[in-house]
């Protein structure tokens, strides 16, 4: 044999011992079914590997792999779910609103656009991987907004009860961080699924008594909407946070643990984690004007915009005035009859964006076209004043409270009702292999 025929030889032979020793590469498999849409194994790993080393970081203790695994798989079907009945009605966030919600989170940390994708980039995400997150981050919030909205009244009825409590209460609140985990029965249960989720109950309760770790024993037994936050909601005053939470927490005090309580859902075990007045203090109010636009299939998200930028034009030029603009384009019906005017108001009843801006406008400035979750805006800031919270204040603050409770209640009813109608299969983590 030549020495070149050798070389050939043993060439192939490298090849041929390489393909026999390497390992298949796994390919990427269904996790879930929901309805005609999956969940991928993919994004169950990403999820689990997301909380395990955010709780590494906080040197919060996890439940097994397994109990990790079920509340990821669950909160994943909600999220398709939800996601779904976007798709179905519609609703599609654009780049335009993305690239203004992008902005404003630049914005509101003292940074430009490319500063923060260098920061996000420097943390080992891609700017790619962040943006089609918020996308569906923004999805999320929307399709709540627009699903749950509808289904809830508030009677003045309710806001003037709420309106004397506060005026009682002298507006000295104290606001509740809440731990609550939920050991849940099924509709209709039988006298043994009952006394077994009692029993379950109870024996967590001891074990909070004992010292163990709310959050660890919430992630691995709570079927509670905050399970994966390790059950722990943000902090809320008697009058935001759901009925359940308010009958057993208004004379309960910091590390109290109270429960099991029975509802319909099944056995709730609810602990005060902190508490922190709400001191009496001058509102900082703010005078503006808007005028909204609403993308539709007939006017663009691009052509909303360029329309208020001429907008813009025709006001600084003097050839047409805001508040008739307002009046003959606005899609506001509560301020275009009034030519934009908003009135005065404290900043934080808006939705992020519209206060985010006005926060940027000095008296007279007329801002730049900007998006938020009811179209594309320009908002003119007409003054700012201190002023102690008036009845009309009060009155505005009930409604929020009310509404946010009924909100968070009306969110969770929805989501049950969503899955319990859905197609769904969840297949074994580690199927049999042949």
């Amino acid at each position: 044999m030549t020495p070149s025929k050798s070389l050939v030889f043993a060439l192939c032979a490298l090849v041929v011992s390489h393909f026999a020793v390497a390992e298949p590469q796994p390919l990427d498999r269904i996790a879930v079914q929901v309805n005609n849409g999956v969940v991928l194994e993919s994004e169950v790993q990403n999820m689990m590997a997301e909380i395990k080393a955010s709780a590494q970081e906080k040197g919060q203790k996890l439940p097994s792999d397994n109990a990790l695994r079920t509340q990821v798989i669950e909160r994943l079907i909600l999220t398709k779910l939800q996601l779904q009945t976007a798709d179905r009605i519609g609703l599609h966030i654009g780049d335009l609103q993305l690239d203004q919600t992008i902005a404003n989170i630049a914005k509101q940390q003292n940074m430009t656009v490319p500063q923060l994708q260098a920061k996000i980039e420097a943390d080992g995400q891609s700017f790619s991987q962040y943006r089609e997150q918020l996308r569906e981050d923004i999805t999320l919030g929307e399709i709540q907004r627009i699903q749950v909205q509808r289904r809830i009244q508030v009677s003045p009825q309710e806001i003037n009860h709420l309106v004397k409590l506060i005026q009682e209460q002298g507006l000295k609140n104290v606001e509740f961080q809440i731990g609550h985990i939920l050991i849940e029965v099924p509709q209709n249960p039988t006298p043994e699924q009952l006394e077994s989720a009692r029993k379950r109950a109870e024996n967590v309760l001891s074990r909070l008594k004992e010292g163990a770790d709310f959050r660890e024993l919430a992630i691995a037994s709570s079927a509670g909407p905050k399970a994966l936050e390790g059950g722990i909601w943000d902090y809320m005053n008697i009058n935001e946070m759901p009925t359940l939470f308010a009958e057993v927490v208004n004379n309960a005090k910091k590390g109290d643990i109270i429960g099991p309580i029975k509802s319909s859902a099944g056995f709730h075990i609810i602990k005060v984690m902190d508490t922190r007045g709400m001191e009496t203090k001058e509102v900082q109010e703010v005078n503006a004007r808007h005028i909204l636009l609403k993308p539709s299939p007939i006017l663009s998200e691009e052509r909303a915009k360029a329309t208020l930028e001429q907008f813009i034009k025709d006001i600084k030029s003097g050839k047409a005035k805001f508040a008739d603009l307002a009046k003959q384009y606005s899609e506001d019906p509560g301020s275009a009859a009034k030519g934009g005017e908003l009135g005065w108001a404290e900043p934080s009843i808006y939705v992020p964006e519209f206060a985010q801006t006005l926060s940027h406008l000095k008296d007279g400035e007329i801002s730049e076209p900007f998006r938020s979750s009811f179209g594309w805006h320009i908002v003119q800031l007409e003054g700012r004043r201190t002023t102690d919270a008036t009845k009309e204040f009060n009155t505005n603050r009930a409604h929020e409270l009310i509404f946010r409770r009924k909100f968070n209640e009306e969110l969770q009813n929805w989501l049950d009702e969503m899955r319990a109608s859905a197609y769904i299969e969840v297949f074994d983590p580690q199927p049999n292999r042949g």
